[in-house]
């Protein structure tokens, strides 16, 4: 082997303070080391590959592409090798001698139409070698340009302060990086560490990674292919069957059921990317550890290259539950490529991410309403965040959420917006609801009684999140959703409306008990008033319409949060036996013990808890008492 003197040269920037910012803050975690320098390296097998198919003779006969990792725990040296191709002494000058430069980015400016489609390089900066200098406190580059002579080659290396030596030597095509490791990264001499980086960052790169054989404890001479070298998402959904996406979800997501659905699509223009989204069938186990502010499913990759978690950047926090992959041709990112910039681009893939997603649900919805019920039980709450997160969509995720009703068996969430309105009666023009804390209190609300018997459904929101949901949800498909418990309901134009003139007889000779009532009552609510939502109960709160609900200002306020205090209408039954005994009672005190019953009572029903429970209960019997 010839050897030329030695050259000492300084670096063309700033170094000290650029390598010290390399080394100290760009990169959150240190193992991104090998993920940048394996990506270096397949990009130099990438541009090999791409120029021999115009000069064969680059490849010096050896056309079996590969990258390899050796590492020698005595000399605590880590070693990666590509024969790839390769740089002279003016490229590693200009390239490695200068900050910031970036090899990849100009050979990519250089291509364009086709020829820059087709290839597969990953690096777009020019710090990512020096991330060789967290780990290591010299580093010791060989290389030789492929179709040079072997005397060419090229010795770079420096201890990352302010100057680096270059010599010419005789080597073989391609490039090793020699990292002489620091006292303390002992970690990186494992086998068993280094398959888990390669695994975890770069096993979807399209060229073999190679690691030495272990026996015994020891690497042998023998390497062994380390990466899948392939991605399933790069391949044709032609040649994909149902257990390859199966088998590549519990391998992304460590799920033991299988993928309820999902979605693969390639986008193809000036922003080329991949999405490959799975529904999964039951809550992820990691889901109990984590929520909206720790979202973790949906990983980026920048062409095979594993970059980051992105759940937070390219699905909004009501699909939280989707698990899958996204792999760009290009995307912005700031230098250290763990954190992903905010622009059109990024937004666009995003959009898609929430199209496919909602378009998967659909699907899901019409064809298989067993997994989608069960996609409703699981993740229905969640989805409904989305109603207030996404106005653009807001349509499209109301016509997926499922509710308990007055005409559905038991408490299950299975009718749709759409199944309601298809059941309307002629004259109805809006979408009944009723909100409670549980599904028993829905389904006995009083407010509902008179819709009950007049055939009206009612959909029985139980759920914590319903009501609020239901502040950014005021109607769908031209329907306007009222609460049965706020407001004035035109019980006139709904069906079986019955004598309007009885009633409103009735009201007229109900006046003196409602009179009274109010005067017994006092301040305690704002008034009183004869009902036409009561048919069986004796009285019900009713809010007015733009009140919030009774059942969520008292979550608010166990969440610590101040509201200003409304007072309810008591709307009575004149014909319930209780209202009777009031209006016929001659005793102020006792017609006001009945009073306050009859008030509390429909506290009780609207879920309040009382002020004098004792009281409450002394009533009571009192009242039984006296029967």
């Amino acid at each position: 082997m010839t050897e030329s003197t030695a050259q000492t040269r300084k670096f063309e920037a700033e170094v000290a303070q650029v390598l010290h910012l390399v080394t100290h803050s760009l990169y959150s975690h240190k193992e991104i080391f090998l993920r940048e320098l394996i990506s270096n390296a397949s990009d130099a097998c990438d541009k090999l590959r791409f120029e021999a198919l115009a000069n064969p003779a680059l490849t010096e006969g050896d056309a079996d592409l590969h990258i390899d990792i050796q590492f020698d725990a005595d000399a605590r040296t880590l070693t990666l090798r590509d024969n790839g191709i390769g740089m002279g002494r003016d490229e590693v000058i200009e390239n490695i001698g200068t900050i910031a430069r970036s090899g990849t980015r100009r050979f990519l400016e250089s291509l364009s139409g086709d020829a820059r489609k087709d290839t597969q390089l990953i690096g777009q900066f020019g710090v990512g070698f020096y991330s060789a200098f967290i780990v290591a406190d010299k580093v010791t580059l060989i290389t030789r340009r492929a179709g040079s002579p072997a005397a060419e080659g090229v010795r770079w290396e420096s201890d990352g302060t302010g100057e680096y030596t270059i010599e010419s030597i005789e080597a073989p095509r391609g490039t090793s990086v020699i990292l002489h490791l620091k006292e303390d990264e002992s970690e990186f001499l494992s086998a068993w560490k280094l398959r888990e980086l390669i695994s975890k960052y770069s096993d979807h790169i399209a060229f073999p990674i190679r690691l030495p054989v272990q026996q015994d404890g020891k690497s042998t001479d023998e390497l062994e292919t380390v990466n899948h070298a392939a991605a399933l998402w790069t391949r044709p959904k032609s040649e994909l069957k149902d257990e390859d996406y199966q088998g590549f979800y519990k391998s992304l997501s460590h799920d033991f059921s299988d993928a309820a659905a999902w979605t693969h699509n390639r986008v193809e223009g000036s922003q080329s990317y991949t999405l490959l989204l799975f529904l999964p069938s039951k809550p992820p186990f990691d889901a109990m550890f984590s929520g909206r502010d720790e979202r973790k499913g949906l990983k980026l990759y920048i062409r095979r290259v594993f970059i980051m978690d992105a759940s937070e950047q390219l699905l909004p926090a009501y699909l939280r539950f989707m698990r899958g992959v996204v792999d760009s041709d290009d995307l912005p990112l700031n230098v250290s490529r763990e954190i992903l910039q905010d622009n059109r681009l990024v937004s666009q893939i995003r959009a898609a991410c929430v199209k496919r997603t909602l378009d998967m649900l659909e699907k899901l919805a019409n064809d298989d309403k067993e997994k989608f019920q069960a996609f409703i039980d699981s993740f229905g709450n969640v989805l409904k965040e989305g109603i207030a997160e996404d106005g653009a969509n807001r349509e499209r995720i109301a016509k997926l959420l499922r509710f308990a009703s007055t005409a559905s068996e038991g408490q299950a969430r299975t009718v749709s917006f759409d199944d309601y309105i298809a059941r309307m009666p002629v004259g109805q023009d809006a979408i009944y609801y009723v909100s409670a804390d549980g599904y028993a209190a829905a389904k006995g609300s009083p407010q509902i009684e008179a819709l009950r018997a007049r055939n009206v459904e009612v959909l029985l929101m139980f759920d914590r999140i319903d009501e609020w949901m239901l502040g950014y949800l005021s109607e769908y498909a031209g329907k306007k959703l009222r609460n049965a418990a706020k407001g004035d309901i035109d019980f006139d134009a709904l069906p079986g409306a019955g004598d309007k003139a009885a009633r409103e007889e009735a009201a007229k000779a109900a006046e003196p008990v409602v009179a009274k009532l109010k005067e017994l009552l006092g301040d305690r609510v704002r008034d009183v008033r004869v009902s036409q939502r009561l048919t069986d109960s004796p009285s019900c709160l009713v809010l007015d319409e733009y009140d919030m609900a009774s059942h969520m200002q008292r979550l608010m306020r166990e969440a610590g949060h101040e509201l200003p205090t409304s007072k309810p209408v008591l709307e009575i039954n004149p014909q319930h036996a209780l209202v009777r005994r009031i209006e016929s009672e001659t005793d102020t005190a006792r017609a006001g013990e009945y009073s306050l019953l009859l008030f509390e009572q429909a506290q009780l029903l609207d879920g309040a808890q009382l002020d004098d429970p004792s009281g409450f209960v002394r009533r009571v019997n009192a009242l039984l008492a006296a029967v």
